[in-house]
């Protein structure tokens, strides 16, 4: 959500070659380029793999399938010690989300446990770092976007960067910047494409005062917990920043102010069409 990947000119001559799938109510895309212009078989199995992993963990989490580990959790058909060992993994993390971010992500605010707002992120980079990095032995790039959220790699002797587009929330199909990324993580999270959905835990009540925040960190898992714990927090706490540990980001609030980071400190504020001028 909020992002995309763009080209340059001058990386033409490299081939890119796209497989698209949608899961987890999403369209998730795996990019890899070489100078081939095809995929090999062993790049064909990897994403395959990929996928497969993803709709498997679709299969364990997700809130709208009756059969899926967590719905059954949630109606009492199902024992939580009796569910996919995951999910033991993905509350345990959770737990430790709430801990760290102080309140600002919770998995059980609702008095059952609803992981979607981990699970995502968690679940991209984990099948990405175990079926697509190893592909840099023989690929110049790879990475995965899901619903807008990327994990990235870029072979250790390739000088590729990915361009990454966080789109302007005030106007749709517009960019407000364009980030670099060698080789981490993109995430976004807000209001702008799915209105108030993001609810603050602390309070029950939809997150209020930030219409977009993206976060650049080397795992997707984190970028996206503290994309989620920015949009709660709302625009003028930034406190969050410094302890987060993040690589950059950008939050814009719903009057048009700005604000960005560089490893924990936060740069200036300024109004979006100053930024876009």
């Amino acid at each position: 959500m909020g992002e995309r990947l763009m080209n340059t000119a001058a990386r033409a001559t490299l081939a890119r070659s796209v497989r698209v799938e949608e899961i987890m109510g999403m369209p998730i895309s795996i990019h890899v380029l070489n100078e081939r212009g095809s995929l090999s078989q062993t790049a064909e199995r990897a994403v395959e793999a990929c996928f497969a992993e993803l709709r498997d963990i679709e299969r364990v989490f997700s809130t709208y399938r009756d059969d899926s580990d967590i719905r059954r959790i949630a109606k009492g058909e199902l024992d939580s010690a009796d569910a996919d060992a995951r999910v033991a993994e993905v509350e345990a993390a959770c737990r430790a989300a709430a801990i760290e971010t102080g309140g600002l992500f919770s998995a059980m605010w609702q008095g059952s446990f609803d992981p979607t707002g981990y699970v995502k992120g968690w679940s991209v980079e984990n099948a990405a770092c175990r079926h697509l990095a190893p592909l840099l032995e023989s690929e110049v790039a790879v990475g995965i976007n899901a619903g807008g959220d990327m994990q990235l790699f870029t072979a250790p002797d390739s000088d590729w960067r990915w361009n990454v587009g966080i789109a302007d929330p005030r106007r749709p199909g517009q960019v407000i910047a364009t980030l670099e990324v060698r080789n981490g993580a993109v995430a976004t999270s807000g209001s702008a494409e799915r209105g108030s959905h993001i609810i603050d835990p602390r309070t029950g009540e939809p997150a209020r005062g930030v219409v977009s925040a993206s976060v650049v960190d080397d795992s997707l898992t984190r970028a996206d917990l503290w994309a989620t714990a920015a949009v709660v927090a709302g625009f003028e706490d930034r406190s969050w920043v410094a302890r987060s540990g993040t690589r950059t980001g950008i939050v814009i609030a719903d009057d048009g102010r700005l604000t960005r980071w560089l490893d924990g400190t936060s740069v200036d504020v300024v109004a979006v069409d100053s930024a876009l001028g």
